[in-house]
């Protein structure tokens, strides 16, 4: 059975001029991730993984190449159309949270859908729900200042998913948090694939990379390797005898 792609690229290039030298970011890079994947991009330090989810995530053009984004033709979009996109199709997570400090988790995850044209009431209905899918239904009112890290990013989490985004696309979301609370992110990440939902997760940890069923590699701009995972790490098995709801 075929699945439907959600995301092509084809013979994709990022160049940056600086001064008289040209970089090379990414270069004739061709990958297609299917609808409900739960892909791992990794690379070193340098190797075009930020600069390939820039592009994937509608934040950059590529400086040649095409991009289809869900059945739509990105890479040829002004930064308004753009905008949109993302709006629609994308939620980040970032390892750095990315919350405002000054409001509750509630008004930090409902941001998104003002932009989106929602009502005050059913941003606040659709906000309050995704808390209580990520296990934060009793912490609605705290600023962020009044939670854990890990509290913080289960906020960032919400944030991501309350447009039901095509893709859920996270950089280095464990980056901060200690191991017992990575693996709790990590359990969350594994329910919104379990639901449906297309993850693309970039790391540079190899144990967090096991989590994805995909693995992505990149160097020096190139592609270097696209594999299955056949070692899977489930957050949620039992033997890590952690409570996550």
């Amino acid at each position: 059975m075929e699945h439907k792609k959600i995301i092509i690229t084809t013979d994709l290039e990022k160049t940056y001029v600086m001064g008289s030298e040209k970089i090379h970011a990414l270069r004739n890079l061709t990958l297609s991730i299917d609808v409900n994947e739960y892909v791992a991009l990794m690379g070193p330090s340098g190797s075009g993984k930020s600069t390939l989810m820039n592009l994937l995530g509608c934040l950059d053009t590529p400086t040649s190449g095409d991009y289809v984004l869900n059945g739509e033709v990105v890479s040829q979009m002004n930064d308004g159309e753009l905008a949109k996109i993302r709006n629609k199709e994308i939620g980040f997570v970032f390892q750095t949270f990315n919350l405002l400090p000054r409001i509750s988790s509630l008004d930090n995850v409902a941001l998104p859908l003002v932009y989106g044209g929602w009502s005050s009431k059913d941003r606040n209905t659709r906000a309050r729900e995704v808390l209580e899918m990520v296990g934060l239904g009793d912490r609605v009112d705290h600023k962020p200042n009044e939670l854990s890290g890990g509290q913080r990013q289960r906020v960032a989490i919400a944030r991501a998913l309350v447009g039901n985004p095509s893709i859920i696309l996270a950089d280095e979301p464990t980056g901060n948090l200690d191991t017992k609370t990575s693996v709790e992110i990590m359990a969350i990440f594994e329910k919104i694939h379990n639901a449906g939902n297309t993850v693309i997760l970039v790391t540079h940890e190899p144990d967090i990379a096991e989590h994805a069923h995909r693995i992505v590699r990149l160097r020096d701009g190139l592609l270097e390797s696209d594999l299955k995972n056949t070692n899977i790490i489930l957050a949620s098995d039992p033997q890590h005898n952690y409570n996550i709801k």
